[in-house]
């Protein structure tokens, strides 16, 4: 666990959010009792849940005292029609006023949206009720995108949605490795972006399970990365947590200078491992 002595500078697990699928939204009255009251939960966008199972996760989320913060992935989305129907079915049935925009991994858009930004054009705010989107950073870029175009269409996306009346905040793809996160963070404030930033963080999991996640993901996970993160390649079947690659965000990131911040975690250990860290975490921050 996170070593109060370490004396971080930032609690960055103040506010943090923590990503589920539709079908792990029954799962969360089991860990309600320590996550905060209104803390966010992300719904991904899985091509083998249906979008009824996402509005149900999220209405399950609502009455759980949470905020959902439902995935739309652009190329996943068949149809404008399939669109709306999907947001109204989130407005009126679960009352959701977030939406996290992707652009989805399909070689190929089922429809006619092919990034994260047509598909953003497409949402009337005020329609739908809704008052945040988040969009996707790579503070360790990606690996089919070069950073100059990762920039560009980071840039797009704030000023599409700087006239709509929502607030608009980036979640991260998750890392190994503090310093990427930290030079990223300069940059974008240096490009006058000064929302919330949710910087992902994979909760605690056997060593094994995080890598393969990272290779999926194209997330770098070097040796020399892991061992950093506090674990070894050797050690695949031990559960690996991220203090140490909190810690260090915590002493390097002064909220003074990088704005506000705070943690998103994938729960690739399970819920309940990652909600215990989180907890922990926040009771020696207090």
């Amino acid at each position: 666990m996170i070593d109060s002595g370490d004396a971080p500078r930032a609690d960055l697990l103040s506010g943090f959010s923590f990503e589920i699928s539709a079908k792990d939204a029954m799962r969360l009255e089991a860990i309600r009792p320590i996550v905060p009251d209104g803390t966010v939960v992300s719904i991904t966008y899985l091509p083998n849940e249906s979008d009824e199972a996402r509005i149900a996760a999220a209405a399950q989320l609502r009455a759980l005292g949470l905020t959902p913060m439902p995935h739309v992935a652009a190329r996943r989305v068949a149809s404008a029609d399939t669109l709306q129907r999907f947001l109204d079915g989130l407005s009126c049935g679960a009352g959701v006023e977030r939406l996290f925009v992707i652009a989805g991994d399909l070689a190929q858009p089922a429809g006619p949206f092919a990034d994260a930004r047509a598909l953003i054009s497409a949402v009337d705010p005020a329609r739908h009720g809704i008052r945040t989107v988040g969009i996707a950073g790579y503070p360790e870029g990606h690996p089919a995108i070069s950073r100059e175009r990762l920039d560009q269409a980071r840039r797009d996306k704030i000023a599409d949605l700087s006239g709509s009346g929502v607030e608009i905040e980036i979640l991260t793809q998750f890392a190994f490795d503090g310093a990427p996160i930290v030079d990223w963070l300069r940059d974008i404030r240096a490009d006058g972006f000064g929302g919330m930033v949710r910087v992902g963080l994979p909760g605690p999991a056997n060593v094994g399970t995080l890598l393969r996640f990272a290779a999926r993901c194209g997330v770098g996970a070097s040796a020399k990365v892991m061992a950093k993160y506090g674990t070894s390649l050797a050690k695949l079947f031990n559960t690996a947590g991220p203090d140490l690659l909190y810690a260090e965000l915590a002493r390097e990131i002064d909220p003074a200078v990088l704005g506000p911040v705070t943690v998103h975690l994938y729960p690739f250990g399970g819920l309940q491992k990652m909600a215990e860290w989180a907890a922990a975490g926040a009771a020696i921050a207090r």
